[in-house]
């Protein structure tokens, strides 16, 4: 259970933004996180979602979360839960959401999805990257600002995660090479597009049902990016259903090849679990690098 003064924090900060007394009831611990713990917390002013972590280990996520949620909050293309507090207390960090209630998926879901996910990539910048720097899972994204995709690509997603993987043993000089010579055909291969607002974590475990049936994005690591950046995660641990790329297509419609393309996009969250989770993913990634 989170450490009293912690409690005590949130007890004060909901009154405050409530303006009225409120009391914490419960907590209730919750699964599918493996950096932070997460509870369900009950108070009298109805449930809340918390997770919170040694403020040490990962300094700023939180703060970046909320941030990165803010963002896409903002754009109000797709569900995201609201951000009610992000702060530290102690030797602890935290942050405070609105906690959705999950639902049976309507039966337009998928639809709806690819819709809001595409219109969401139509906020733009003339730049790719961000003004902050943030997290992805547990490691820190460095989102330094280029003005061509390609470049940002090698130098702040791939030569990172290849650098820390080599440094650590996971991978040999035969995979830096074949990573460099991608590097060189990278152009030949991408798609030239503006940079897009995206979900950056877009994964299977990355989504819920709100209480209207309808998705909600979770846990993001915002940047303004190529778009095909979401749709190969969306593929890469169990892939979305069909009526999703479907209708993302109606909005926006991807480039010929993209569903080849996936894999260049997915190469980055591959790497992040070779350098999180070990040497078991290289072979994945060896795989696209021999393909391309």
């Amino acid at each position: 259970m989170p450490i009293r003064n912690l409690t005590d924090l949130i007890r004060l900060r909901l009154s405050e933004i409530l303006d009225q007394n409120i009391s914490v009831d419960a907590f209730y611990p919750l699964s599918g996180g493996s950096i932070n713990e997460a509870f369900r917390i009950e108070t009298s002013a109805g449930p809340y979602f918390l997770k919170y972590n040694n403020a040490s280990r990962y300094p700023g996520m939180f703060h970046k979360e909320a941030k990165g949620l803010s963002l896409l909050k903002l754009a109000a293309e797709v569900d995201v839960p609201t951000v009610i507090e992000a702060g530290e207390t102690g030797n602890y960090s935290f942050l405070l959401l609105e906690y959705i209630e999950a639902a049976p998926k309507r039966i337009d879901f998928w639809e709806s999805f690819g819709f809001a996910l595409a219109r969401l990539h139509k906020h733009s910048k003339d730049f790719f990257g961000l003004d902050h720097d943030n997290y992805i899972g547990s490691l820190p994204q460095m989102n330094n600002k280029h003005r061509d995709w390609n470049s940002f690509f090698v130098t702040e997603r791939l030569e990172r995660q290849v650098k820390m993987a080599q440094e650590q043993g996971l991978i040999g000089r035969s995979v830096v090479s074949r990573f460099e010579k991608l590097y060189a055909r990278l152009s030949q291969i991408m798609p030239v597009e503006v940079a897009s607002l995206i979900h950056g974590d877009l994964w299977t475990g990355n989504y819920m049902t709100g209480a209207n049936g309808q998705a909600v994005i979770i846990d993001p690591a915002v940047y303004y990016g190529h778009r095909e950046m979401d749709i190969g995660m969306s593929r890469l641990f169990g892939s979305f259903d069909p009526a999703f790329y479907d209708a993302y297509n109606q909005v926006y419609p991807l480039e010929p090849g993209w569903r080849e393309r996936v894999d260049i996009c997915n190469l980055y969250p591959l790497m992040v679990h070779v350098n999180l989770f070990g040497s078991s993913y290289v072979v994945s990634v060896e795989n696209i690098l021999r393909r391309f």
